[in-house]
Formats: structure tokens, sequence, C-alpha cells
């Protein structure tokens, strides 16, 4: 019985002194020693961290980048930006154990994550994006049960993704982003009930959609974009993921018909499925999604007509539609967006009139089947900073109310079967910087004041049947890097004018035209 009490009583004292043990290890002091240390083998250390220093080491919660709890221990290391270059692998974990908050994004920090790193029990905000980490995403992060925030956004992790990760019961921010990282076996991922912002953007992602996606039913962001998933993109992303409010699968190579369902991302602001394999009509129901702000289905292959029911997307700031199929009138209803500032709807099959949409700032309706004179309500359009029309049949002249596009910076109507004389004002767009009007049947002088302005820097006017002289400013008013028509000029047929310039002028700047592509294509 008493070697029973002894034994017992041994095993107490042995608790006792390994308890006090760890709370010596984990003094504010032996803390600031273990920063130190790390500071020290930095092979940059910057000045903002002057205060890491022995002879201030009682003074640890003043620290530049550090917080402390109530008990004066370390609960918060923040170096984010701080142009660190040096390795995590020198970082002594066991000394934090009361750390909850731990950021070094934006820094230079290479080498792997150690698997010490799982011993910051109540580490609840790891963010280690923007470094230069390599190696693989160690699955002893799944022993941080109560992480909140992780970002290994934008480093070099490669491997498949640990699917013990998704143990990770209490995170709602997920960033893996801008890594090499490759499919795991999906079908080992649990659910996470607490996601809400999820991102696999830009890695290296074969196979079909993530399987375990689909039950984060609380996700309100997903972006799976850059990678080379593969399949139809399951009903229940529709169905499942109603909490939707940025969704973007751009650039994959997912096939088939856009759902119907899509009406049941009832929230969703941001709707982004361009340059995959998809197909078939883009449903009406999509107007009935009365958040959206930006559709992007450009370089797809969507085909037939553009819904009318886009008309009742009041809060649409941007719609690009460019490089598909689309083969009908360009719906009225489109004029109902008063919001839109971004349509681009070039490269399809399309014709018809644009609406009034007084706040847009930049139209590509470039490489249709437009025909007729350029629409009226264009010129209405008075914040246009850009406007594409080439490759159309559009007729007609150029009305002098252009000058009502004060913003215009681009503007492209080449190849079509433009005629008249180019109204004077033209070329006193005050913001103007590019005028491409080759390849039409323009006629009269080129207004004088063209190459009058600074700002202007491109200029194209072959193939159309000017007359008269050449206006002189366009002899020195173009920087050589800029002006990209540079060799019509050398060829002065093309313009059917006599053309002003020294005959010296254009020797010389098609010699230095010839060196600086030589230059570029050697850079």
């Amino acid at each position: 019985m008493r070697s029973t009490r002894n034994t017992c009583l041994v095993l107490f004292h042995i608790l006792v002194f390994s308890l006090l043990s760890l709370k010596i290890t984990a003094s504010p002091r032996t803390q600031g020693e273990a920063l130190i240390r790390w500071k020290n083998t930095f092979s940059f250390q910057p000045s903002s961290l002057s205060s890491w220093s022995l002879t201030n080491v009682s003074n640890l919660c003043n620290w530049t980048s550090i917080v402390c709890d109530s008990t004066g221990t370390v609960s918060e290391i923040n170096l984010s930006g701080e142009n660190i270059t040096g390795v995590l692998t020198e970082f002594n974990f066991t000394e934090f154990a009361t750390l909850t908050r731990f950021d070094l994004s934006s820094n230079n920090i290479d080498g792997d994550i150690p698997s010490a790193i799982g011993s910051l029990a109540k580490l609840a905000y790891l963010d280690l994006s923007s470094n230069f980490f390599e190696g693989i995403i160690p699955s002893d992060i799944a022993r941080l049960t109560e992480l909140e925030y992780l970002n290994l956004f934008n480093n070099y992790f490669n491997g498949t993704i640990p699917h013990q990760l998704s143990n990770l019961q209490k995170v709602w921010y997920l960033d893996l982003g801008a890594n090499l990282l490759e499919s795991p076996d999906w079908s080992n991922f649990s659910a996470m009930p607490s996601l809400q912002h999820l991102s696999l953007y830009y890695n290296e992602l074969d196979l079909e959609f993530p399987s375990f996606v689909l039950n984060c039913r609380n996700l309100t962001y997903l972006d799976l974009s850059l990678n080379k998933l593969s399949g139809q993109i399951p009903e229940l992303v529709f169905t499942n993921l109603g909490k939707l409010q940025y969704l973007n699968l751009t650039e994959n190579q997912f096939h088939g018909p856009l759902s119907t369902n899509i009406s049941k991302l009832s929230n969703l602001v941001q709707l982004r499925f361009a340059s995959n394999k998809l197909g078939g009509p883009i449903p009406e129901d999509i107007g009935l999604l009365s958040d959206l702000q930006l559709i992007e289905l450009f370089n797809s292959s969507f085909s037939g007509k553009i819904p009318s029911s886009l008309g009742q997307l009041k809060k649409l700031q941007m719609l690009d539609l460019h490089l598909n199929a689309l083969n009908s009138t360009i719906p009225s209803e489109l004029g109902l967006c008063t919001n839109l500032t971004y349509l681009a709807l070039a490269k399809n099959q399309l014709s018809g009139e644009i609406g009034n949409l007084i706040n847009l700032t930049s139209l590509d309706l470039s490489s249709n089947q437009l025909s007729g004179p350029i629409p009226k309500t264009l010129w209405d359009l008075t914040n246009l900073q850009g406007l594409q029309l080439f490759f159309n049949n559009l007729n007609g002249t150029i009305p002098p109310e252009i000058e009502n596009l004060a913003s215009l910076a681009t503007f492209d109507v080449n190849t079509n079967q433009l005629y008249g004389e180019l109204p004077q004002n033209i070329s006193r767009l005050p913001s103007v910087k590019s005028i491409s009007l080759f390849t039409n049947n323009f006629s009269g002088s080129i207004p004088r004041d063209f190459g009058r302005y600074s700002q202007l820097t491109y200029v194209s006017f072959s193939n159309n049947s000017f007359s008269g002289e050449l206006p002189p400013e366009l002899c020195s008013g173009f920087a050589l890097e800029d002006f990209i028509s540079l060799r019509e000029l050398s060829q002065r047929a093309y313009f059917h004018t006599k053309g002003n310039c020294p005959l010296s002028w254009f020797t010389a700047k098609v010699k230095d035209m010839r060196s600086y592509r030589g230059q570029a294509q050697q850079g």
C-alpha cells in the first residue's frame, strides 16, 4: 500500500515539474530570445524590427509586430509586408503555444513549412501568402483544430492537396491559389460546413469538379479558375450552393450546356465561366439573378440569341460575351441595363443596334455582322472611352456628332464600308490616343489638326481614298514605339496623297523601326 502511495507521489511530482518546465519554456523572456534567434537567421533584416533586441527583451509586448495576451506572452505575430528574407524552419514553434495569429504574408520566405507548425494548438489565423514556400503542404496543419483562416496563396507548393485539411471544421477562409498543386482523390475529403471562401485558383488541378465542394453549403466565394478541370459542371453547384456571391470557373475544360437551374444562385454578384468548352444557349433564366453585376461567358461556344431577360439586371455593370457563336440581333432590352459600363459582344454573328446605355465606358462590337450606318445612339454615349466597331459591314459617314464623345481614347472602325470626308473635329477629340480608319472608302483630305495633340500615339489611314497633303505634324508627333502604322507612312502610295514629309524622314524612320523591332525580338 505504502509503495503504491509513494509511486503516485513520484508521478505527481514529475507531472508538476513537467508543467512548471512548460510554463518556464513559454515565458515572455524565452519567447523574446526565440524571436531574436529567428531574426538573426534572416538574410535581410528590415529596420522596422530594431525593437527585437536582447537589450529590450523585457519589453516584448511593445515590440514591432508583436501582440501579447493578458499573461504577457505572445498571442499574435504580424510580419506582413516586412520584406523579410529567410526560412520558417528556423522558427521555434514550441515556444509559442499561446499564438492565435501568425501572419507572414508578402515577404521573401522560402523553403518548407515545418511539420512542427502543428503544435500551435491555439492558432486561429495563419497567413503565409505571397512568399516563396515550396514542397508539399504538410498534413500537420490539420492538427490546428482552432484554425479559422488559412491562406497559402501565391507560393510554390506542389504535390496533391492533403485531404486532412478538410478536417479543419472551423475554417471559413481557405486560399490555396496560385501554386503548383495537383488533384487529390476528392472522395477522401470531408464537407467543411464553416467554409465561406474557397480559392484553388491557378494550380494544376485536373479531373472533374472537386466533389467535396458540393457539400460546402455556406460558400459565398468559389474560385476554381485557371486549372485543367473537365467534365460537366455538376447540377449540385446550382442547387446546393445557393449562398454563392462569387463563382469563377474561368479557363478550365468544362463542357456541356449551362444549367437552367442557374436561377437558383439567387445571391450571385459575379458569374465568371469564360474560356471553357461550354455551349448551347445562354439560359433565359439568367435574367432572374437580380444581384448580378458582372457576367463573363467569353471564349466559349454559346450559340443562339442573347437573352432579352438580361434587361432585368438593373445592377449589371459588365457583360462580356465575345468570341462565341451567338447569332441573333442585339436585344433592345439591353438598353434597360442603365448601370452597364462595359459591353463586349465582339466575334459573334450579331446584328442590330445598341440602346442608349448612357454609362458605357467601353463598347466592343467588332467582328460581327452589323450593317447600315453607325447607329446614331452611339454618339450620345458621352462616357465612352473605347469604341471598337471594326470588321463589320457598316456604311455611311462619320458625323460631326463624334465630338460628343469627349472621353473617347480609342476609336477603331477599320475594315468596314464607311465613306465620305472625315469631320474636322475628329482630330480634336480631347482624350483620343488611338484612331484606326484603315480599309474603308474615306475620301477628301486628312484634317490638318491630326498629330497636333500630344496624347495621340496611333493613327492609321491606309487603304482609303484620301487626297491632298499629309498633315506635317504626323512627321514628328509620334513616339517610334507607339506609332504602330509607321510602315504605312513609308509607303505613301497607300494614302493616295502627295505627302509633305521629306524622303530622308521616311528613310530614317523605317531604318529606326527595323532596328527597334530587332532589339525587341532579341529582348
